[in-house]
């Protein structure tokens, strides 16, 4: 069957389409989990090689740089194996959900148990995936939103864990952002070039003026470049949107985890997760959102 056969199958099979969209989020789950895990420690390690070929003390330089027999860490390698006892994971035991409800959510060797944040980021992505799908069918828009999606979890929970928010992952689509933009697909180019410059500057412009009042940094700077990635990809006319939500949610959130005692309010909370929720929100409702806004303000 050609590949527009199942297009044109897929496009009048409403449920066949959802369950595909679902297996396929599952999947990308999966791989999420291995990205959210290893890319922070591959960025330490990338540092800490960075530092020791800086170092005038050759001993210095020793005792930080791996040996070159050792092998760096990637996405791919070395093998996904359980941090108790070493146990190498194997195929059957990596299947989304299903292997953890059947090992019952512990190590098939040592018996140690797994954290439940695997399943339940595989579970959401596909979620995630379904809503992408559902919302923009099989168009040419809905290849980089999911990508976008899949990117935004990735960040959203590096973020929360590290606080840190790659440039390896924002930066690239930024620009992705702005190319499409030339086709028209979320934001003409205009509005896109705008939208990026304006969303850096103006968290830009917040940090620095926090700064100044307080002395203290409210905000990273991965921050201002995940605000300019919605910017490139939505236009201007959604940062107020999404920078409104973020807030919304980031102070609701905030204040939830205080109350329940998750959370001292001296320490500072990550605000990319809540940019990252936000800019997915506009990506897939802010059309409706806006229309909604105009319409109870009696602007529409």
């Amino acid at each position: 069957m050609s590949a527009f056969a199942w297009i044109e199958l897929l496009e009048q099979n409403p449920a066949l389409l959802a369950v595909v969209a679902i297996l396929f989020g599952l999947i990308i789950g999966s791989f999420l989990n291995v990205v959210i895990l290893r890319l922070p420690r591959m960025m330490e390690e990338e540092w800490a090689r960075d530092c020791a070929e800086l170092a005038a003390d050759r001993a210095a330089a020793n005792a930080t740089v791996p040996e070159p027999s050792t092998p760096r860490l990637s996405l791919s390698a070395p093998p996904s194996t359980c941090p108790a006892c070493g146990h190498r994971i194997r195929a059957h035991e990596n299947i989304p959900i299903l292997s953890y409800l059947l090992l019952r959510g512990r190590c098939s060797s040592c018996g140690v148990g797994i954290s439940p944040r695997y399943p339940i980021i595989e579970g959401f992505t596909a979620l995630l995936t379904l809503a992408v799908v559902m919302q923009f069918g099989l168009t040419w828009q809905t290849p980089p939103a999911l990508l976008l999606t899949w990117a935004l979890i990735a960040l959203a929970l590096i973020d929360y864990d590290t606080q840190l928010l790659p440039d390896s992952i924002v930066l690239p689509l930024v620009w992705l952002g702005l190319i499409l933009s030339l086709f028209g697909l979320f934001a003409d180019s205009q509005a896109a070039i705008v939208g990026a410059v304006a969303g850096y500057l103006s968290l830009w412009s917040v940090f620095q003026l926090f700064r100044l009042a307080t002395g203290k940094e409210g905000m990273g700077y991965g921050d201002f470049k995940l605000l300019a990635l919605f910017g490139a990809w939505l236009g201007w006319q959604f940062l107020p949107q999404v920078i409104l939500l973020s807030a919304l949610t980031g102070a609701l959130f905030g204040v939830i985890l205080i109350a329940v005692g998750r959370h001292h309010r001296d320490k500072p909370m990550p605000f990319g997760p809540f940019l990252a929720a936000a800019g997915w929100i506009s990506l897939i409702w802010g059309d409706a959102i806006n229309q909604a806004y105009l319409r109870i303000s009696g602007l529409g």
